[in-house]
């Protein structure tokens, strides 16, 4: 990429292109979509400007007139990604239902986009999107009788907790494609490990959750109750999910 500005620059505050000369072939957009597109197929190292302006087909060193630097660049792919959230014309009113269903929303952009969670950051909340998403959170969190501080707290956490949790199941689906056996063989030889080293006494709370449930938890199960649980954190009604 280009070298970086003298001065801290906002991308969101640079013109759409610099310099002069004939009216361009492409738009910000157009630059920012070839990125997203280069990166759902193979990952965000793939993502370049020389690869950018094959794809577009176009010289490389004109794309640094509407994108200066990399770190601009994910900041406008991050954003892009941002604008598939779906928000109904008002909040339900139901704040745990609103946030729950947001969650969702997350969980599933970031699985078209698997490269989403390696480059967000919290540096990267003034973008458009981003402040429109962070708008509808705090309409939906407006019947919840905290501080505005818990609330961007709770915000913060529900996206903290869906990051991680893709980006764990990520993880172990990229380790699964990579083993040269299949996954449920996997699974019952570690299995099988981990309750031979349980039997011998050396773990005894460890076995005892084990002989309550041994079955392998539903990932779907673990991501509403993790996140239902998150939110019984913050009701000042109580928490409503069953112990």
């Amino acid at each position: 990429m280009a070298g970086r500005a003298v001065e801290p620059e906002v991308i969101w505050a640079r013109p759409e292109r610099t310099g002069r000369g004939p009216k361009p072939a492409f738009s910000r957009q157009d630059v920012v979509a070839a990125a997203v597109r280069i990166a759902d197929a193979d990952g965000i190292e793939a993502v370049s400007m020389r690869r950018i302006a094959a794809e577009l087909g176009c010289g490389t060193m004109s794309l640094y007139n509407y994108v200066p630097r990399k770190e601009d660049l994910y900041e406008l792919m991050v954003d892009a990604a941002s604008a598939e959230y779906v928000f109904p014309a008002e909040p339900s009113g139901d704040w745990r239902a609103d946030m729950t269903g947001l969650a969702h929303q997350t969980r599933a952009i970031m699985y078209r986009h698997p490269w989403l969670p390696r480059v967000m950051t919290t540096a990267y909340g003034f973008s458009p999107n981003a402040l429109r998403y962070l708008e509808w959170c705090l309409g939906c969190l407006a019947p919840l009788d905290v501080p505005a501080g818990l609330k961007m707290q709770l915000v913060a956490l529900v996206n903290g907790t869906v990051m991680a949790t893709v980006r764990n199941e990520q993880a172990i689906a990229e380790r699964a494609r990579a083993l040269p056996w299949s996954e449920a063989e996997e699974q019952a030889v570690r299995a099988a490990y981990l309750m031979d080293q349980v039997a011998g006494g050396r773990y005894p709370h460890l076995a005892a959750l084990l002989a309550e449930s041994a079955d392998p938890a539903d990932p779907e199960e673990v991501f509403a109750a993790t996140l239902a649980r998150l939110l019984d954190s913050f009701d000042p009604a109580g928490p409503v999910t069953p112990a």
